[in-house]
């Protein structure tokens, strides 16, 4: 059975680096927070239009939401869901914006 999402190759990236930034302190709070955002994308998956637009970072039909500090882009319209990127949400929004440009 189909998981109904696909990760871009650098949003593994992205994940990885957040498990392993969390990990270094405390591993069983880097995997809760992992649960949550698969948990998270999971439930986008029957309703890809629950989260919000951001034409702040991005042009692209992409929606955006949000689990606990990490911001999780993806396109709504790709079937399976498109997640692009899973960003921290307090970066600085042009960097935000640079990622997202370079990632298809």
């Amino acid at each position: 059975m189909s998981s109904g999402y696909a990760l871009h190759p650098e949003a593994f990236a992205d994940l990885d680096d957040i498990r392993g930034y969390i990990a270094q302190d405390n591993p069983d709070a880097a995997d809760r927070v992992m649960a949550e955002i698969f948990d998270a994308i999971r439930g986008l998956v029957p309703f890809p239009y629950q989260g919000h637009r951001r034409p702040d970072l991005s042009l692209r039909p992409l929606r955006f939401t949000l689990v606990r500090d990490y911001l999780i882009a993806y396109a709504p319209d790709q079937k399976p869901l498109w997640v692009v990127a899973v960003m921290h949400g307090r970066r600085n929004p042009r960097i935000m914006a640079a990622i997202l440009k370079g990632r298809s």
